[in-house]
């Protein structure tokens, strides 16, 4: 099974060149590992082995004031677990909906030297997620 964590640069591209203008919200899809992994970052590893969840917590304490720096919004973060209309062997462990204000400011946030050396508690704390961007229609 694939997991997803890292954006590809097929994706990035394809997203980053739409000329949509207005407010973007994405939608995350999380499952979190047993126990978090900072293998890839071991200069964030906390003193004693956590889990996925408290690895995710200190990338989310990490990651809100630049969010809110670049004029983003967490919306809503919920549990989660089996879908009611889809795949039966499908689950995640959280929800969770972010407001950006344009998909430049998204860029700004992604792109922020700072906001970048917190994100391997992310990458530690997830086995699997996915990431929608939802627009306005008009």
């Amino acid at each position: 099974m694939k997991r997803y964590i890292h954006l590809s640069d097929a994706a990035a591209a394809a997203f980053f060149s739409q000329e949509y203008q207005g407010e973007i919200v994405m939608l995350n899809l999380l499952k979190f590992k047993q126990q978090a992994d900072y293998s890839e970052s071991p200069k964030l590893a906390p003193q004693q082995p956590i889990s996925g969840e408290e690895a995710y917590e200190l990338y989310m304490k990490h990651t809100a004031p630049f969010l809110q720096e670049s004029g983003g919004e967490l919306l809503f973060y919920g549990q989660s677990n089996h879908f009611l209309i889809g795949p039966e062997t499908e689950s995640w462990d959280v929800v969770m909906l972010v407001k950006q204000s344009s998909i430049q400011n998204f860029m700004a946030f992604a792109s922020n030297k700072a906001y970048l050396k917190g994100l391997g508690h992310r990458s530690a704390a997830l086995a699997d997620s996915r990431l929608l961007p939802i627009t306005l229609t008009k």
